[in-house]
């Protein structure tokens, strides 16, 4: 039987180059990153005018912020006269106008260049031409999501198809009331492997009876080695004995106002492509953003959201969110260990797929089309 000749059983990966080639990543930055809708940042992390976050997007730094009016706007971090990067800091806020400290050209909260040393000897400039560079924005589930294309694909067909899709329906994840959650807690991961790995390690379940015990005590089913995503609208059902989804079964906090009966009691997961995982259950959802910054290292940025009054009042969050923070470590140390073996010759043709796994091909395909450009 040849590299190629595979038993029915068995389907082949990527190899590994994928993995490991900068030029690869390099073309995943150009063509998928930098033309497919990216969730940036929480809405409420940019609430008031002149808050701003800056953000990685493919190879760009894109600055996210809102205007007087309370609209999300975001630009190129970049000064259009010579090029500085406009912010500095990843968090912060401004009055009226973003400041370039190397010549002094100043910008307003719709990116307008609206001052400059001398610039009133330069009539002829066009303020709105020579302005930020603007990137497209949409807000959902409480996010502001950002685009770099010049013409960005259907936010329902992409974005929100990948909801649909997974669940059957877009109502289903629009009835966790997500834009009107508050974040509990927050944790970022700075993973030293590539950002596909991690995607994968998400999609499947053949590992959980492995290294996730907490997890599969919480949805016993997992350990049978289907994941949530392997099948449409499917949600994992909670143990008899599990009262919440918590470290160790405990009931949880106040369950979110308007779930629908059959997603009481269950998880649901969603990969919404390329970088956001969606994991819904009674009483929370958990959401990560990945920040892929090299072939081999990816910043993970995890939101356990709640409703407003659960924050507010101070409940104990800790059972919750150490529950999908240990899985968060268990996955990343998985995909750790998988990193250095991509660029082994024994990886170069790529491994293979389980039946439970097959379904990771699609991801595979997807990929290999957004790369064909």
């Amino acid at each position: 039987m040849t590299m190629t000749e595979l038993p029915a059983s068995l389907l082949r990966t990527l190899p590994g180059a994928y993995y490991t080639d900068p030029a690869i990543f390099t073309a995943e930055q150009e063509r998928i990153f930098e033309q497919m809708w990216f969730c940036a940042v929480r809405g409420a992390d940019v609430g008031p005018t002149g808050a701003f976050r800056t953000v990685r997007v493919g190879r760009e730094s894109v600055l996210v912020t809102r205007n007087a009016a309370g609209q999300a706007r975001a630009f190129l971090n970049i000064c259009r006269h010579r090029g500085a990067q406009l912010c500095a800091d990843e968090t912060g806020s401004v009055k009226r106008t973003f400041r370039c400290t190397y010549h002094a050209w100043a910008y307003d909260l719709d990116g307008k260049l609206v001052a400059a040393p001398n610039l009133v000897k330069m009539p002829d400039i066009d303020r709105v031409a020579y302005g930020l560079s603007p990137v497209h924005v949409r807000e959902w589930l409480g996010y502001v999501w950002v685009c770099l294309a010049e013409t960005p694909p259907s936010f329902a067909a992409t974005v929100q198809g990948a909801c649909e899709e997974r669940l059957g329906d877009l109502a289903a994840v629009e009835r966790y009331g997500i834009e009107d959650l508050t974040v509990g807690r927050r944790i970022r991961y700075d993973v030293r492997a590539n950002w596909k790995l991690i995607i994968e390690n998400f999609m499947e379940c053949y590992h959980c009876a492995t290294i996730h015990p907490e997890l599969v005590h919480v949805l016993p089913e997992f350990a049978g080695g289907f994941a949530a995503q392997y099948y449409v609208g499917h949600g994992a059902e909670f143990g008899p004995d599990v009262e919440g989804f918590t470290v160790d079964g405990s009931a949880g906090v106040t369950p979110i106002a308007g779930i629908d009966r059959d997603q009481d009691r269950r998880y649901f997961a969603v990969t919404i492509r390329p970088q956001v995982f969606l994991n819904l259950v009674p009483d929370h959802v958990i959401l990560h953003r990945m920040y892929p910054l090299a072939a081999d290292r990816t910043v993970v940025e995890c939101d356990w959201l709640y409703r407003p009054e659960v924050v507010a009042e101070g409940r104990d969050l800790s059972r919750s969110v150490e529950l999908f923070d240990r899985v968060n470590r268990q996955d990343f140390d998985a995909c750790e260990r998988c990193q250095p073996g991509m660029a082994s010759r024994a990886y170069a043709a790529g491994g293979v797929l389980v039946p439970s796994e097959h379904h990771l091909a699609g991801f595979h395909d997807w990929l290999r089309t957004r790369l064909a450009g």
